[in-house]
């Protein structure tokens, strides 16, 4: 017995009461530590394998991500469209992965190709990672500023009004490569930065000795050239007739720069009539004035823009159709005569049996 007649087991039992509570108390916050730990864990295995699981796009699908546009809006647009389950799950697992240093690409503005089936983790790699799908604006040579301007507008994959009519002769034609909703003075600016380069390396190594001095007259030529003939080969030759009449002083005498004095460049849809090759108030009439005519009459493609830079050396002075798509040139009237009366048969020949 103690001092004061306790019974000692009784003393022992009320001196670990405090202790053994406290033991449990540990004992039950660890066991809440592990089910709570346990519970995270499962929670981020859970949100892990939701965002990589198969999504339930049905079928290949294209999406449009505007520029500036937010995370919380793409993952919208994305549950929008069906491309995934829940934009919570998407948005808490790239919110982890930033927590955790995990941190992802940014996804980009654009419009990309998603697969039938893609996971959420498939399709954020595709937004950040892919390809962006571009489109061909294709714009042939030898159209005026205005045709290709009609191109432009009548293009669904882009966006805008045009600002101005770019002046004659002053873009490249060619296929340009655009994102769906560029916009369509973008294009525009586009094409006549790429003339404006090309002209910038073709002029250093120009001929010397050229009949003119201007990047402008360059183009000026280039497009009757381009309005001459459709066959690649052939404008390097009928380049070097028009520069030999030049350094001659002899008018060009082109049939295209009539037309475009008449029509603004649209198709004439006929010959030229006999009053109209009197005209002497075309300013375009080349067979009336001296030199070139006072803008372009096209927009020249590089090959053109080449061959006046660079002509072929020739003694040719003239060309006319051969019957065959191509011409026959000349260095001299009467030779010329010769073919202009052979092309003549062709054309009688033809009349007779029908066009055939």
């Amino acid at each position: 017995m103690s001092n004061d007649g306790a019974p000692a087991s009784k003393t022992i039992r009320e001196g670990l009461g405090p202790m053994r509570l406290l033991v449990i108390a540990i004992f039950l916050i660890g066991a809440l530590v592990l089910v709570a730990g346990g519970a995270v864990i499962g929670g981020y295995a859970w949100l892990g394998y939701q965002f990589n699981a198969e999504g339930p796009g049905q079928e290949d699908t294209t999406i449009l991500l505007e520029r500036g546009a937010s995370v919380r809006a793409i993952a919208a647009q994305l549950e929008a469209r069906g491309l995934i389950s829940d934009q919570r799950i998407f948005l808490a697992q790239l919110r982890l992965d930033e927590e955790l240093g995990r941190e992802r690409a940014p996804m980009r503005a654009g419009e990309f190709a998603i697969p039938a089936g893609a996971s959420m983790a498939e399709i954020h790699d595709v937004l950040a990672h892919g390809e962006v799908i571009q489109h061909p604006v294709s714009v042939p040579e030898g159209l005026t500023s205005a045709m290709i301007v009609r191109i432009v507008e009548a293009s669904d994959v882009l966006t805008g009004e045009i600002e101005r009519v770019p002046a004659e002769g002053t873009l490249l034609p060619d296929t340009y490569l655009v994102d769906r909703g560029t916009s369509r003075q973008a294009v525009l600016d586009r094409m006549a930065a790429a003339q404006t380069r090309l002209l910038d390396q073709l002029w250093e190594t120009r001929d010397a000795d050229l009949p003119f001095g201007t990047r402008e007259e360059a183009i000026n030529l280039a497009s009757i050239v381009e309005k001459e003939t459709g066959i690649a080969h052939e404008r390097p030759m009928v380049a070097s007739v028009f520069v030999n009449r030049l350094r001659r002083g002899i008018r060009l005498q082109s049939d295209p720069t009539i037309i475009y004095g008449i029509t603004g460049g649209e198709p004439l849809g006929r010959g030229i009539r006999r009053s109209e090759l009197d005209d002497t108030t075309n300013p375009y009439h080349t067979y009336h004035i001296d030199g070139l005519p006072p803008t372009p009459i096209a927009n020249p493609g590089r090959e053109s823009i080449a061959a006046v830079l660079n002509p072929p050396e020739s003694n040719y002075l003239f060309f006319v159709a051969d019957g065959t798509g191509g011409h026959a040139f000349a260095a001299t009237l009467a030779e010329h005569n010769r073919n202009v009366a052979r092309w003549r048969q062709i054309e009688r020949e033809r009349a007779r049996s029908g066009g055939r």
